[in-house]
């Protein structure tokens, strides 16, 4: 596998992409009102503003590589890369005036990721990873977290991940439990060294693309509670 030039670096355009959605999103927090999707989540006209303009973008500097996003048709591309993007990670707590969410972006070759970025909009953080290569915040190489084994230890849960932990009420939970409210953000959590372990129940491959390989990249390991996503069938 090789990487492209351009994905050696954040490249200017994929940069510039990322800062004008950044910016909207900042612009737009606190000022949107939100409806419920068919499936019971939440979205906001900034989350569809935000879809359109990063695959109308993505289209633009990567002509020859599919799309799949939330928002869109939520089809794996036929073409040899394609990007997974999800527009607005975090969707209820923007919605809820909670300033944390995140834009996930990851590039796919032979089913897995080789090229991830993760933006942090509400607080001006921009990690990216090359598979083979490692991972960088703002600019600064990133090192793998050093290893945490104590009580007090911090693991980051989704809210469905209650049930995963319901089902074994004997065995008592060794540390402390946050919930972010963002996917990406909770497992990339255990890459930055914030917390020990990260649980997400029932994640779609938009949460977990970009997130997936900044933690591989920073030695973390994964483990999946059911199938592994990678090889996802086209169409």
């Amino acid at each position: 596998m090789t990487i492209e030039p351009p994905l050696a670096v954040l490249d200017s355009g994929l940069s510039d992409l990322l800062d004008q959605v950044a910016e909207r999103q900042r612009l737009d927090f606190g000022h949107m009102v939100s409806d419920v999707k068919a499936d019971g989540s939440l979205i906001t006209a900034c989350d569809r503003w935000s879809d359109a303009t990063l695959v109308a973008g993505l289209n633009a500097l990567y002509p020859a590589q599919g799309v799949l996003s939330e928002e869109g048709r939520q089809l794996v591309p036929s073409t040899e890369a394609f990007w997974v993007v999800d527009p607005l990670d975090g969707t209820t707590n923007f919605a809820a005036g909670i300033p944390y969410w995140a834009i996930s972006l990851a590039r796919f070759e032979a089913g897995v990721p080789v090229f991830a970025v993760l933006d942090v909009p509400p607080l001006r953080q921009r990690i990216w990873a090359i598979r083979g290569e490692g991972a960088w915040r703002n600019g600064r190489r990133l090192h793998p977290p050093a290893l945490q084994a104590h009580p007090a230890g911090c693991a980051s849960l989704c809210s469905r991940s209650i049930g995963v932990l319901q089902k074994l009420p004997n065995q008592r939970f060794p540390g402390k439990i946050r919930l972010l409210g963002v996917a990406s953000l909770n497992l990339v959590s255990v890459a930055m060294g914030q917390t020990v372990a990260a649980l997400e129940a029932t994640p779609k491959i938009w949460d977990l693309a970009a997130a997936w390989l900044i933690l591989t990249e920073l030695g973390c390991p994964v483990t999946w509670l059911q199938r592994h996503p990678g090889g996802i069938p086209v169409g």
